[in-house]
């Protein structure tokens, strides 16, 4: 696993976990604009960003299995190589919901303040269609192999993610990192992952994980939501707000769904103020 570590050693720590199919690129400008305080923690999930991209075929060595399971082990596993037992702050997006909220049911107490931003931590609503272009890699064999040998998603969320256009450096740092057949199986194995009904191998800790969300009602939470995703939309957001009735909540009509690429420079130093408000 490749991570970021920045800010001071004795600093609160934040946990910040990105999705699918992006990588800790995302959280760039949180970092610069917390690491003179906060002790700032990015992992790559496994396959994605900078670090390694191994196989999970049957024979494959190394191989890896591309699970939600897998990636609470893994974060769970880093701060223990970290040596982080204490508090930590969650901050998360798109998948990083699912792992960060899975890794917390081991100790739901160390969680003690929430920075949310389109994402998910229980089933999908119900009057939230599945999305066919989420169906294609997740559910067709044809629409996978399109994704690998293309890398169609990770180009198509970095060209169509944001309401600004990005610039092409930034367009290029979230796709090319999966340019190759091998380089994008992360993308492909994240969709094929997602969670609809019994049977789905991340069922049941999607389950666990809807169960305890309300639990962290208690502790401060700031939520960002860019209302231009087509994924993650409205019906999560009331999802949270549901759940987390207490929160700051700032939904925004201009901005899709890499928010903090849409409006950093308005919700950096809006995180900050929040964090400093609340200290651990």
């Amino acid at each position: 696993m490749s991570y970021l570590d920045e800010g001071p050693r004795d600093g609160e720590v934040i946990v910040m976990l990105h999705g699918n199919p992006s990588w800790s690129y995302y959280w760039r400008h949180l970092v610069a604009g917390l690491r003179d305080r906060y002790r700032c923690i990015v992992p790559d999930h496994v396959g994605m960003g900078l670090s390694d991209k191994p196989d999970d075929a049957a024979n494959a060595s190394p191989r890896y299995d591309y699970t939600l399971q897998s990636r609470v082990d893994d974060l769970d596993a880093l701060l223990a190589h970290l040596g982080i037992d204490g508090p930590v702050t969650l901050a998360v997006h798109d998948w990083g919901g699912m792992i960060g909220f899975g890794w917390a049911l081991r100790d739901p107490s160390r969680v003690r303040r929430l920075v949310i931003t389109n994402t998910a931590a229980f089933p999908l609503p119900a009057a939230k269609r599945f999305p066919k272009r989420l169906a294609l890699g997740r559910d067709s064999k044809i629409g996978g192999w399109a994704i690998r040998r293309f890398n169609l998603f990770a180009r198509g969320a970095a060209l169509y993610g944001t309401v600004r256009t990005l610039p092409q450096d930034v367009v290029q740092a979230y796709s090319g990192v999966y340019d190759g057949w091998t380089s994008a199986i992360s993308t492909l194995r994240f969709m094929q992952d997602i969670p609809l009904g019994e049977g789905d191998r991340a069922w049941s800790l999607l389950q666990a994980v809807a169960a305890q969300l309300p639990a962290y009602a208690d502790r401060p939470a700031f939520i960002a939501w860019g209302l231009r995703d087509f994924v993650f939309d409205r019906h999560f957001l009331d999802g949270f707000r549901a759940a987390l009735p207490a929160a700051e909540v700032h939904p925004y009509r201009d901005a899709g769904h890499y928010v903090l690429e849409d409006l950093h420079d308005q919700l950096v130093p809006m995180i900050r103020t929040f964090l400093d408000a609340n200290p651990l």
